[in-house]
């Protein structure tokens, strides 16, 4: 996720990470080709005319702006949610840690309480790696107690492993007579939360747009980019590669951007800082109980946070 403070109006002009113009340099390089083709197409070089009308170039260019005005709205709507979802993951834990540090009628040691706090900072990093295919053994031995660590280790779901412990510590102290009814139910929505909030990122995850949507948009920008120079080159003559390249681009770099964002726990540019947000809900819980930041949260490159 770019992090950057608001910049100059000619700065941003130049701004270059996380602008995907990067990754649609080669691709408008070949749209200046094509219009450098046309307009010697136009001009006799290859002793051949081809003159297009625009007006079907216009037709088809309100059509394309309306269907990637849709997709990157639908593409939008799964990042916010997504950010929601780590937002409210944040409120649970919080709400968590300060019940299991004034609702007990009875005393818990303090090495057990720290157990749980611990584990609930795990869950955030355990969500994290594996919305992205990661090996978390190193976050989650660190914050885990060996045994609890082998037990998540050998399971394939494990923050849904994690939320089980903290429910057995919340039964076990439970029949102890440490928690009253009314703290489990309490503590017991709690973790409905957790399990709302990892079952909506898996939703995410598990279901992009539909394939052959993407495709079609796909092939509808790339097909309008490489036709349009042979279009315009008889309306504005020379200027037909400036119009084509910066029309291309306006176009490309929305279905880029949309490709981006419907995976938003990725490791792009544009997607959630997961790295941060896990950080940031682990120290949150941390503070509850006066423990010091275990690392803070840096920034990659003075802007970008992972």
């Amino acid at each position: 996720m770019i992090i950057r403070p608001q910049l100059h109006w000619f700065r941003m002009l130049l701004a270059w990470r996380g602008s995907v113009l990067p990754e649609l340099l080669p691709r408008l390089c070949l749209i200046l080709l094509i219009s450098l083709v046309a307009l010697g197409v136009h001009d006799h070089i290859l002793k051949i005319t081809v003159n297009v009308s625009t007006t079907p170039f216009s037709l088809i260019g309100i059509a394309l702006a309306i269907f990637l005005g849709f997709r990157n709205s639908a593409s939008y709507d799964r990042y916010w949610e997504a950010r929601k979802l780590w937002g409210r993951l944040l409120n649970e834990t919080r709400s968590l840690t300060r019940q299991v540090l004034t609702m007990p009628t009875g005393q818990i040691a303090a090495d057990d309480t720290q157990a749980f706090v611990h584990a609930l900072g795990a869950f955030a990093h355990a969500l994290r790696h594996q919305l992205r295919g990661t090996d978390p053994s190193h976050d989650l031995s660190t914050r885990l107690d060996p045994a609890v660590f082998e037990r998540v280790m050998a399971s394939r779901y494990r923050p849904a492993t994690i939320m089980l412990w903290l429910a057995e510590w919340v039964q076990r102290h439970a029949r102890d007579g440490k928690l009253d009814a009314w703290s489990m139910q309490a503590i017991d929505r709690n973790l409905n939360g957790m399990s709302d909030v990892l079952g909506g990122c898996e939703r995410i995850l598990s279901t992009p747009l539909p394939f052959a949507y993407s495709v079609m948009i796909h092939r509808t920008v790339y097909f309008f980019c490489a036709a349009l120079p042979f279009g315009l080159v008889e309306s504005v003559g020379a200027f037909a590669p400036l119009f084509s390249v910066f029309v291309a681009y306006t176009f490309m770099a929305l279905d880029a951007i949309a490709s981006q964002i419907e995976e938003p726990f990725g490791t792009d540019d544009n997607d959630l800082a997961l790295d941060a947000l896990s950080g940031f809900i682990e120290d949150a819980a941390r503070d509850l109980l006066a423990q010091p930041q275990l690392k803070k949260v840096e920034l990659k490159d003075g802007y970008l946070l992972t």
